[in-house]
């Protein structure tokens, strides 16, 4: 038996827009993505077709769902997702491009007074990420 180290997981409740926000993060960090609807779950408290549960698995995992009616949405004010280190700086200036499309860059990722390289960008979907890694040795 596998002993795993609990991690919190992020979960992110949609404006009805999760298949199409998961659907992106999925075509930047790869991994395996399951959606299911609220129908596959014989929810009725929103549309058939709405994502009930969808879940990124991969280097980068988060999990998500449309928010039903009286839910509220993710607003993660003060918060950031941080993928410090999580990858070759290459692919890590990949991902941050990749989230910048309609988005917004809030501090470019390039090198910092400190010797690390990192930057700030708030994706279409809202999310704040924190992109960065430590020069090579």
């Amino acid at each position: 038996m596998t002993t795993r180290t609990p991690a919190p997981q992020i979960y992110v409740s949609f404006p009805g827009t999760a298949r199409d926000a998961l659907n992106f993060y999925a075509g930047i960090f790869g991994g395996e993505l399951s959606l299911h609807t609220y129908e596959d779950f014989s929810r009725k408290d929103g549309p058939a077709g709405a994502i009930a549960h969808g879940e990124l698995k991969g280097v980068v995992a988060l999990a998500g769902a449309d928010a039903a009616a009286g839910e509220k949405t993710a607003r993660p004010e003060g918060i950031m997702l941080s993928l410090l280190g999580t990858a070759e700086p290459a692919v890590l200036h990949e991902w941050f491009d990749q989230l910048a499309v309609g988005g917004s860059v809030v501090d470019a990722l390039a090198p910092k007074p400190w010797g690390a390289s990192d930057g700030q960008v708030i994706d279409r979907h809202g999310l704040h990420w924190l992109v960065g890694y430590e020069p090579e040795a």
